[in-house]
């Protein structure tokens, strides 16, 4: 399987991208490295994707750019941050950028490996298990086609904003707990990412304005819940 796994590395630290590349090879994956945003941006365009592993101090264009460039294209494909940048307004705006974890340098190889077959795992399975569309009161939500629709007003969603709602509708009329919610899409619990995850659920709730019946309400301390008749 991992052989078959295509992933694109932005680093334009030579001696840390040849060993990083090599370890990744080594497993199995197959491995594009780039040494400036620019190039890495162009090769995105022109290949399909598993995984992207961004540095963010890069020449020409920084790791930020090329994560929103990224995500213009795909919601769907994992970025992974590498790092010396770990203040919480870096990790905060990588977040914002479109990153969905982030490593800190110096890391160890055994974390990074471990940290892409967890996210390739839970890319594959998510996307396997969602529905082709479902209604929610009366808005038809359509996790795979990323849309939210009432009568013959279609809106368009992240697949972050897919994978949250999918999971309250999962769990409807129930009170789900921030660290489910977290462990679920992101596949860990993180406090810069329950930072990330209030931006999208306050997102979420204006595209179900849309049925006054429905209310995803913030339960203080311990979560969500999304209402919705029965």
């Amino acid at each position: 399987m991992r052989n078959k796994v295509n992933i694109l590395f932005a680093e334009d630290d030579k001696s840390l991208a040849f060993i990083v590349k090599d370890a990744l090879e080594e497993e199995g994956y197959k491995v594009l490295h780039c040494e400036d945003g620019q190039t890495a941006i162009d090769s995105f365009d022109k290949t399909k994707f598993d995984m992207c592993l961004l540095d963010i101090m890069m020449p020409i264009k920084d790791g930020y750019t090329v994560a929103r460039k990224i995500r213009q294209q795909s919601d769907v494909i994992p970025i992974l941050f590498l790092s010396t940048k770990n203040q919480e307004s870096d990790r905060l705006k990588g977040y914002d950028s479109g990153a969905d974890d982030y490593l800190s340098k110096p890391f160890s190889m055994a974390e990074l490996l471990k940290k892409i077959e967890v996210f390739l795992r839970r890319s594959r399975k998510l996307h396997s298990d969602q529905p082709e569309e479902c209604m929610i009161g009366n808005i038809r939500f359509s996790p795979s086609n990323l849309s939210v629709q009432t009568g013959s007003d279609s809106i368009s969603i992240t697949q972050k904003e897919a994978d949250i709602l999918n999971f309250l509708f999962e769990h409807k009329n129930k009170v789900v707990k921030r660290d489910e919610v977290l462990l679920n899409v992101w596949g860990k619990n993180d406090y810069f990412l329950g930072r990330s995850m209030d931006v999208f659920i306050s997102k979420i709730r204006k595209y179900l304005k849309a049925d006054p019946a429905i209310i995803l309400e913030t339960i203080h301390g311990v979560g969500f819940r999304l209402n919705v008749p029965e």
